[in-house]
């Protein structure tokens, strides 16, 4: 049974024209912190936590060895850093260093960039150029496996196995996904890889790699004056923060970033036609093309790597029409289903808040292919509209927030923890402190819970030694001296600390999958025949462990995709 207020917890209250302006008070002083702390640009990037740097690290362990992994938790740790910074903090000699750089650089983990220094001139000695650990693309390699699976349900074998090659080598151009191809049994004509390639172009599962070293300019005065100036306006700032800046500038433009040039040769007429992403304006194309020149005619040096925002746009989309099949019913789920798939073109960006404009006959039309759909009549989808909360326009047109979605979703997501630790009257507390979204006094907790004011002092100040709570004390001064201890949930602080308690034990369960298979080692390097008897149970316990531990894993990455890249 889920606890919901009727009403405004402090609004009945009858000490409340006593302290309510200093309850007031003091949540505008909470907000003018938050505001304070927050990064400057207003960007979405949160600099990584200690859990997260250190599974981070741990990632980057398993997969190239602790030298490389110590190098970049050098950069997650200090920041962007020259390569003789690098060498001076690590203590190991230059060579080792450049190494260990390709490394993260060839699997997307780490970006180069030069910039300029402030109060220097034009020429290139005071130029450096520096190395920044992208955190982001290391958590994406647990989500490899997951990467595959949306491959192989759309496209078929051969796309499948040239994506798992990219997913190895992080990065590879034409020529060498030829000779890869080459290499195995089949050996395919060069023409089949070039189409291979060209699906899962025009599919967005692959992009053109950024620029390997983009220059970042100090920001001049006037800029910083025209930032302040947009501060809080409506059009988005420009991105201020070195890693936003470095990214930005490093992305290549939309109109190159799907466009092949490579030829390929019909089956029917035997000729060479020029491949290209639709869509592109033609201008902008001949541009592309000519910038291309300078590696190869056949586009063939051309880097491709796989293309992580179209799998986390995917991955948000399923996730919210899985809550709302939840939370709702299948009816609102089919409707938000095709307003995503109907409006999948129209977004260009993974964090997109708002899934329409879509007329009502636009909907239907997409609702209509799907078996489930085929049994909504209009007004069925008009009153699964209703039920999701859309905007409605004049022409009967309908727009979703899907922001809000995400936000129930880890309302949710955090109650289910409060309430599997803590028990359901903590539940209850701390599910009437989220929605009321302010500072609510200990003994009207109380009350509006239905929870014994002993016992609600203890799970309230339990749930703040744990960091889930913020705690404000206020002190009435008067005849007789009294002081409030005023509570809230603020999320602005509590979902960081989720998030890092997911890292960690994302960490504990990569640790614990690997210690059973370090501690099974010689009975995985037996030969299936010889796996007999104790051998045999010994192995199936060994495989149970290590399914339920992995199929946990990949659970608390769904989570944590809901926290940091939704």
């Amino acid at each position: 049974m889920s606890f919901r207020p009727s009403c405004d917890p402090l609004a009945s209250s009858s000490s409340s024209n006593t302290w309510s302006p200093l309850v007031q008070r003091l949540e505008q002083e909470q907000e003018q912190r938050q505001r304070q702390q927050q990064p400057r640009g207003g960007g979405t990037m949160v600099p990584p936590s200690q859990y997260g740097i250190k599974y981070a690290v741990h990632i980057i362990s398993s997969h190239f060895g602790d030298l490389v992994a110590k190098v970049c938790e050098c950069l997650l740790r200090r920041g962007p850093l020259t390569h003789r910074n690098i060498v001076r903090f690590m203590e190991i000699s230059a060579s080792q260093v450049k190494n260990c750089l390709l490394v993260l650089i060839q699997q997307n983990c780490v970006q180069a960039f030069s910039v300029e220094h402030p109060g220097g001139d034009e020429d290139e000695s005071r130029r450096s150029t520096e190395y920044m650990a992208v955190f982001d693309n290391i958590i994406h390699r647990m989500r490899f496996p997951k990467f595959v699976a949306v491959v192989s349900q759309e496209l078929d074998k051969e796309c499948v196995e040239l994506f798992q090659g990219l997913l190895q080598h992080g990065r590879l151009t034409l020529e060498k996904m030829i000779d890869r191809a080459k290499s195995g049994q089949d050996c395919p004509a060069q023409d089949a890889t070039r189409e291979t390639l060209s699906k899962l172009i025009n599919a967005r599962f692959v992009e053109r790699c950024p620029d390997p070293e983009p220059h970042l300019s100090p920001p001049s005065e006037e800029e910083g004056r025209a930032r302040k100036r947009t501060k809080f306006s409506k059009v988005a700032a420009e991105p201020q923060t070195i890693e936003e800046r470095v990214l930005a500038a490093a992305a290549p433009m939309e109109a190159k970033r799907f466009l092949t040039i490579f030829h390929t040769t019909t089956e029917e007429d035997g000729q060479k036609t020029e491949c290209s992403f639709p869509g592109v304006g033609e201008k902008r194309k001949c541009d592309a093309l000519e910038s291309d020149k300078e590696l190869g005619s056949d586009g063939s040096q051309v880097l491709w790597r796989v293309n992580v925002q179209e799998f986390m746009h995917r991955f948000r989309h399923k996730a919210c029409v899985e809550n709302v099949r939840e939370r709702l019913d299948g009816g609102a789920a089919v409707a938000l289903n095709a307003m995503l798939e109907t409006s999948r073109s129209m977004e260009k960006k993974v964090k997109t808040d708002n899934a329409g404009p879509l007329t009502i006959n636009t909907i239907y039309e997409e609702v209509m292919k799907g078996e489930a759909g085929r049994a909504m009549t209009l007004d069925h989808l008009r009153a699964s509209l209703v039920m999701l909360g859309c905007e409605r326009g004049t022409d009967e047109s309908y727009q979703i927030d899907l922001k809000n979605i995400i936000e129930l979703a880890q309302n949710e997501e955090v109650e289910s923890v409060v309430l599997k630790r803590y028990g359901r009257e903590a539940y209850r507390i701390f599910r009437l402190l989220s929605k009321a979204n302010r500072l609510i006094e200990t003994d009207k907790i109380s009350s509006t819970a239905f929870v014994d004011k002993t016992e609600t002092s203890k799970i309230l100040f339990r749930l703040w030694k744990d960091e889930f709570l913020h705690m404000e004390k206020v002190v009435v001064t008067g005849p007789r001296q009294t002081q409030f201890l005023l509570w809230k949930v603020n999320k602005s602080t509590l979902w960081p600390h989720v998030l890092d308690e997911m890292y960690h034990a994302a960490l504990n369960l990569n640790l614990r999958v690997a210690y059973e298979l370090e501690k099974e080692n010689e009975l995985l390097n037996l030969p299936i025949e010889k796996r007999s008897g104790p051998l045999e149970k010994r192995y199936n316990r060994l495989r149970t462990v290590r399914l339920l531990l992995e199929s946990s894993l990949m659970k608390l990455d769904d989570a944590i995709m809901l926290f940091h890249d939704f």
